[in-house]
């Protein structure tokens, strides 16, 4: 530094020097400002711009999940076809979105139909976007049927699941005629279980009231198509001329293709097993568990309906759905 003013100093034109260094630097720490004043933001700008874009996301989102609606059912399930993503269901009225009827819906997940079988009665959430809908949850609320290993002493009877081929039994009906199960091949079959004393309204006589539904429903096909069988858990009681008795004053009986059944208490105990319907007698009364069958063309088992929460409509649904080719 010392050299350098003394350079200065000798200068024949030291002022000169001088004023041309003074005058760059100037240049230099002007440009810088402007530079400096170009990238900074005023104050408060950086807020604003996050705010911005904050809103921007939420009204983003909001939209979307306005357009996302979430609706809960109930039903039957008719059909499964996991490689389809599908699951048809005879459901109840979805309230605000759907009337009661039979749809087909699509999941996003086939892990999701594991444990879904036709004839299990299923509680389902249902999501509708804007160009697309399906099913994201859904759970089986019907108990399964029985193992008669845990009732029956001895055991005379193995559950028949789902697409097996149901042992052969002959049983008596109301007009104490013979009827087998294989006479009725190549038609579909429904089975319930009844027994003329049961005093619960909402137990056999809605199961003879199911049937006689679908009596009307399939007026022009009942004997060519479908046949129904209730059975009886009573059968010392039950004789065919109660049974008879019984089919006049709560239907079916006198229709050609509804029989009402009887035998002896070994053949109803085995008979009864293979559909997972268990009984016991407690206080002059049975006690017992629901299931209603639907049984193939070819002798198998397409559903096992338990209980009595679903409709007779939704039955019918279920026996259409099998009816067609």
């Amino acid at each position: 530094m010392t050299m350098r003013y003394r350079a200065c100093e000798r200068s024949p034109h030291p002022a000169r020097l001088r004023r041309a260094t003074l005058s760059q630097w100037e240049r230099v720490g002007r440009r810088r400002e402007r530079e400096a004043r170009r990238i900074k933001r005023r104050p408060g700008e950086g807020i604003a711009h996050t705010f911005c874009l904050t809103v921007l996301i939420i009204l983003l989102a909001t939209t979307a999940l306005a357009a996302t609606k979430r609706y809960s059912g109930r039903g039957l399930v008719l059909a499964v076809n996991p490689a389809a993503k599908t699951v048809t269901i005879s459901h109840e009225k979805i309230p605000g979105f759907m009337e009661a009827m039979v749809m087909q819906f699509q999941v996003r997940d086939a892990a999701l139909l594991r444990g879904i079988e036709r004839g299990r009665q299923v509680y389902f959430r249902l999501i509708v976007e804007d160009k697309s809908s399906f099913i994201d949850h859904i759970l089986v609320t019907s108990a399964a049927p029985v193992d008669p290993t845990k009732w029956q002493t001895p055991v005379v009877s193995k559950l028949v699941q789902l697409g097996e081929t149901i042992p052969d039994f002959r049983l008596v009906d109301h007009n104490g005629e013979s009827v087998s199960l294989s006479q009725l091949r190549g038609r579909i079959v429904a089975v319930t279980f009844i027994y003329t004393r049961c005093p619960l309204p909402d137990y056999c006589p809605r199961m003879t009231d199911n049937f006689a539904e679908l009596k009307k429903r399939f007026a022009g096909r009942l004997g060519k198509d479908l046949v129904l069988l209730s059975i009886t858990i009573d059968p010392q009681y039950d004789t065919p001329e109660v049974l008879k008795k019984y089919a006049r004053a709560f239907g079916g009986g006198g229709a050609s293709g509804w029989y009402y059944l009887t035998g002896t208490k070994a053949d109803i105990v085995r008979v009864s097993g293979f559909f997972g319907l268990e009984f016991w007698p407690d206080e002059g009364t049975l006690l017992h568990n629901l299931q209603t069958a639907v049984i193939d063309r070819e002798g198998r088992m397409a559903a096992n309906v338990e209980g009595k929460e679903y409709s007779a409509i939704q039955l019918g649904d279920l026996i259409e759905e099998l009816m067609r080719p």
